[in-house]
């Protein structure tokens, strides 16, 4: 018995130091490998190319195979199309289209199709799920109705549609659980059209959309202002649904919830997120839907109903967006290829790529989320439970003044929890799903409460 004892010792003392290690594992390596796999020189050569045809005005020429907006969205959907072939035919790529007259608007300047470019990787176990990833295939020039002089639109907004390019090809060489839609939208400078025709078709087709990433523009780092920043980059959020009822605005005013809307609880995910698998990073959270007074294509998601952020550079260049090609008083204006950082492109398509990795892999959000414990000395929460195989239930909660949830506790798989000495008065709660990969879902804000 002594004698196989110290091999019993140590064979033991291996098990427990295993589980300890997994145990202890709390980040997926995959999402590392997947911001080791994007590649800087693959999303330069697709902003030089989008650059090349010249302009991508919605309305310039659609008949040339080397100049206009026909030709950009046809190699898009090529580029698209061959990234499916490498990964067995995982994306359905097709186009989404909406006819637009100038009676639709004052930036049109004649009758045309807007034209998105859209591909989806179906996901294994909920596959009407979708979080998207969007990119911008239109280009202008100073006067927007102008829609033959060169626009190369490099940065604004080649960028995003290269990063969103780029995603699919990393992501593509992966299964998801929820389904992944990469998609270049058209007449954006127009009035939002190619956003708004998508989210339109998206409730047509009864999609439940988890979430839109908007990308405007990641490709600058030096801004007007004269800061040169690689690292920083902003997430906009609005705080509560357009769509939500009076009696939701009622109820907000007694329980708060002012900042914690399904968009800014995506802006926060994302924050996380990147804090957690890239921390050389700096994601700027800001409390507005767009910049000031301006507007994004995530815009008529959220106008539906859907969560949607628009990530972008922190410091803008004004000088290189919207501007004719031309040089006055020793200053460059125009937008084109050498305004381009091509690694600060691929950092923030890696912020992306992982993000929609996490949210593809991650269940389903818990519904009906409930709160209780008004005039009491601890807090209780409810909500209905998951389908599907889930390892439980996290619940979040935060000063009232905190940007971020500071606080958490996994409770396991239960739909109710209390939690002792936490005074409702004093915090604001969420609660998400865990997958028995790690993966969470959202954090859902209590939508109602109970005694």
């Amino acid at each position: 018995m002594n004698i196989f004892y110290p091999r019993f010792y140590f064979i033991l003392i291996a098990i427990l130091s295993l589980n300890l290690s997994v145990n202890a594992q709390d980040t997926d390596q995959r999402l590392y490998e997947i911001i080791n796999k994007v590649s800087a020189d693959s999303i330069e050569h697709d902003i030089r190319k989008l650059a090349g045809f010249g302009t991508r005005n919605t309305f310039s020429d659609t008949v040339s195979d080397t100049r206009g907006i026909g030709a950009a969205r046809r190699w898009i959907k090529s580029e698209f199309e061959n990234i499916s072939t490498k990964c067995d035919n995982c994306l359905d790529v097709f186009y989404q289209k909406d006819y637009v007259t100038p009676e639709d608007g004052e930036r049109i300047p004649k009758e045309a199709w807007v034209v998105n470019v859209v591909a989806i990787q179906k996901g294994t176990k909920y596959p009407n799920r979708y979080v998207i990833m969007s990119g911008d295939i239109d280009s202008r020039a100073s006067n927007t109705m102008d829609f033959t002089t060169d626009a190369p639109g490099a940065n604004d907004n080649a960028s995003g549609m290269a990063g969103t390019m780029e995603a699919a090809r990393v992501l593509s060489q992966y299964e998801f659980e929820n389904s992944i839609i990469y998609v270049g939208l058209s007449g954006e400078e127009q009035g939002l059209f190619g956003g708004k025709g998508l989210a339109e078709y998206a409730k047509k087709q009864g999609w439940d959309i988890i979430g839109i990433l908007n990308n405007d523009m990641i490709g600058n780092i030096e801004g007007v202002d004269g800061v040169i920043d690689n690292r920083s980059f902003r997430i906009f959020s609005e705080p509560t649904p357009p769509t939500e009822t009076e009696q939701e605005r009622r109820m907000r005013r007694f329980y708060g919830g002012e900042v914690d809307g399904i968009s800014r609880q995506l802006a926060r995910y994302i924050h996380k997120n990147v804090k957690t698998y890239m921390p050389e990073m700096n994601p700027m959270m800001i409390y507005r839907l767009d910049r000031f007074g301006r507007g994004g294509h995530h815009r008529p998601f959220n106008d539906l109903g859907y969560a949607g952020v628009r990530i972008m550079e922190a410091h803008e260049n004004y000088n290189r967006q919207h501007q004719n090609i031309r040089t006055e008083n020793g200053i460059k204006y125009g937008d084109v290829v050498e305004g381009v950082n091509f690694n600060y492109a691929k950092k923030l398509t890696a912020v992306n790529a992982i993000n929609l990795a996490s949210l593809a892999w991650a269940p389903p959000a818990p519904e009906k989320v409930e709160i209780g414990g008004i005039v009491e000395p601890s807090t209780r929460l409810r909500w209905e439970p998951v389908d599907g195989d889930i390892a439980g239930y996290k619940i979040y909660w935060r000063d009232t003044t905190a940007p971020q949830w500071q606080y958490s506790r996994f409770v396991g798989d239960v739909t109710e929890f209390t939690l002792e000495g936490i005074v409702i008065d004093n915090y604001l709660f969420g609660v998400a799903a865990v997958g028995n990969n790690g993966h969470e879902s959202l954090v859902v804000f209590p939508s109602g409460t109970f005694r």
